[in-house]
């Protein structure tokens, strides 16, 4: 019986006293009063006469009949063996990756360039990721929503990949970028919100404050990975000559304190990737450092036990008529 269950057990209570023991009970009333009554002076004469077997089971009809209630009232409580099973689900975490598109992205210390590496590195941690909801901001001097919070991930790496330099004034508007990722997080209601903002400049435009942006972040309980992009000293840029593509050695300014600050105020932290492997890396940490929350729950699975007890129900009932009708039967 330790794998057995009702999904009615009040009915096994309660259906038993309404049926029967008031069935019982008016039985043996029924019983007693129909018994035939003969006043003689001695039964003497009756005492050696055997009992016929038919009037010694005479009850089993009425047995039949307590037996066919009684199966149906367990047919009815709907009996149900379970199998207990043990399962994880999963509660992903909203991701929001701002990226900037300024066209000092272009500079080739990293191969092809920046943007094409920080694409590219982006769309192997979202596809690490399955559980996780992701959006895609974009900032210059401006910021732009790229892809909306999603879990298709093809769709994201789809519009992820189509980043580019000149889509918007150019410049690095580092508050506006972060301003607009908490804004794709801010009504989601995962347990666990993130931002990852990449760039490679100091903060030069916008009408939003990276530490105001940061404030909005820390209000939502949004933790903010800030990656700052290049490699220390001078990275070749190229620039368009009328001669063709010629290079540039620019000086690599990142605002380091600053995505220090964004980064420490919310709860997540600040990385330097001066070329391609301490990027991936920067990743794998972040991807390490926000697991997937796992939760293991039980689940039951049931099996209907019905049938059999409707089954003898109906054969006690059939049984019950046959008998009566046959080897049990009374003239009135």
């Amino acid at each position: 019986m330790n794998n057995l269950e009702f999904a009615r057990p009040d009915l096994l209570k309660i259906l038993p006293i309404l049926l029967l023991l008031p069935m019982i009970a008016f039985y043996i009333w029924k019983q007693k009063s129909n018994s035939a009554r003969y006043q003689v002076s001695t039964l003497q004469a009756f005492v050696n006469i055997p009992k016929l077997k038919r009037y010694t089971l005479r009850h089993i009809p009425f047995i039949l009949r307590i037996l066919t209630i009684i199966f149906l009232i367990v047919a009815i409580a709907r009996p149900k063996a379970i199998i207990h099973n043990s399962t994880s689900s999963t509660e992903g975490i909203s991701i929001a990756i701002a990226v900037d598109i300024s066209t000092s992205m272009l500079a080739e210390d990293f191969r092809p360039n920046r943007l094409d590496i920080a694409k590219k590195e982006a769309i192997k941690f979202i596809n690490g990721r399955p559980n996780d909801r992701i959006a895609v901001v974009a900032f210059a001097g401006e910021s732009y929503t790229q892809c909306p919070l999603t879990t298709d991930h093809t769709s994201a790496v789809n519009l992820l990949q189509q980043l580019k330099t000149g889509l918007i004034e150019d410049g690095t508007a580092i508050g506006l970028g972060l301003a607009n990722a908490v804004a794709r997080l801010k009504d989601d209601d995962a347990k666990s919100k993130v931002i990852i903002l990449l760039t490679d400049g100091v903060n030069n435009r916008g009408e939003i404050a990276p530490l105001t942006a940061a404030d909005f972040a820390v209000a939502l309980g949004i933790r903010v990975y800030t990656i700052g992009i290049g490699t220390k000293g001078y990275a070749p840029y190229p620039v368009q000559t009328p001669y063709g593509t010629e290079y540039q050695q620019v000086e690599v300014e990142i605002d380091e304190q600053l995505l220090t600050q964004i980064a420490d105020k919310t709860g997540g932290k600040y990385f330097r990737a001066t070329n391609e492997k301490k990027l991936n890396d920067i990743y794998s940490e972040i991807d390490r450092l926000e697991k997937t929350i796992f939760e293991k729950t039980q689940y039951i699975e049931y099996k209907e036990l019905f049938m059999p007890f409707l089954i003898a129900a109906l054969i006690c009932f059939l049984l019950e008529i046959i008998l009566s009708l046959t080897i049990f039967r009374t003239n009135p």
